[in-house]
């Protein structure tokens, strides 16, 4: 594992060194390699270069951060005005916002947060959050190795073309995935395409499909339906499959979708975020 780069951007000059060193013990505890480094001010870190994902930094050579603890309340633009910015010029930053403010929650989400935390907080809550931050920078890192080993030309292959009930492969070079799936109801079989539906949940023996025109409710497996979804589908709970399509924002417990939330389980977060980010590498690259 390459050193990941970590800064702690406060204000607060003590409370800033404090935070410092406990990450940095931390990571060395694990056996990490990191640099730890402290920014006073939003404006000051604005003026870093993205960081270059391919080579480590030269010692001693500024950059934009891998990891970022980010204060809300600074002088000039606020943490979340920060935020914002850096969020625009470094899409895979892994963003964890620190503060005694929890009415801010919300608006983190608007920045793809990673995590919040309120002040004060214990040293276990910290190791947590930066074992699952680092946990996704690896997730991160992976994905990277597999889209330049040609996750691009691999997503050519299994794209499949037209509404006309032809197959396209799953990604796995195995069994082919349709374009829609029969759901019967009464007698009656209708036509639901796998595009249209944006996550499905079940219970009492029912699935309920949430899709783009409405929610349609059949007796059924969930893992028939995963099974048959392909990977642009995620079984985040036993009770949820996601489309990747309409992923809006997620967090360690849950995930929104342009229309309703559903739930991630503890072991099945990591899983979730690594097939999450290879979609987003196939459809940035196609």
């Amino acid at each position: 594992m390459q050193t990941v780069t970590i800064m702690v951007c406060d204000d607060d000059r003590m409370l800033r060194g404090i935070l410092q060193g406990k990450i940095e013990n931390m990571c060395g505890e694990r056996g990490i390699p990191c640099r730890v480094r402290g920014c006073d001010s939003g404006e000051d870190m604005l003026k870093l270069p993205e960081a270059d994902t391919q080579t480590e930094a030269e010692p001693g050579q500024e950059r934009l951060p891998d990891i970022l603890f980010l204060d809300i309340q600074m002088p000039g633009r606020n943490g979340m005005e920060i935020a914002a910015e850096l969020r625009r010029r470094q899409k895979d930053m892994i963003l964890i916002f620190v503060t005694a403010l929890s009415e801010y929650v919300y608006e983190a989400f608007d920045v793809g947060a990673f995590h919040y935390l309120v002040k004060p907080f214990g040293d276990e809550k910290l190791r947590e959050v930066l074992e699952r931050a680092l946990q996704q920078y690896e997730l991160l890192q992976e994905t990277r190795t597999l889209r330049q080993a040609g996750a691009a030309e691999e997503d050519g292959r299994i794209r499949g073309e037209g509404m006309s009930g032809e197959m396209r492969q799953n990604g796995r070079g195995q069994s082919p995935v349709p374009d829609a799936i029969l759901v019967k109801r009464g007698g009656i079989s209708t036509k639901v395409l796998l595009e249209d539906i944006i996550y499905a949940e079940v219970f009492n023996r029912k699935v309920m499909l949430h899709t783009t025109g409405g929610d349609i409710e059949y007796y059924g497996k969930l893992t028939d339906l995963s099974q048959q979804a392909g990977n642009s589908f995620y079984r985040t709970h036993r009770a949820y499959l996601v489309n990747f399509k309409y992923v809006e924002k997620y967090n360690a417990t849950t995930i929104w979708l342009e229309q309703g939330t559903a739930l991630v389980s503890r072991k099945q977060f990591a899983g979730f975020v690594r097939q999450y980010m290879q979609y987003i590498s196939r459809k940035r690259d196609g």
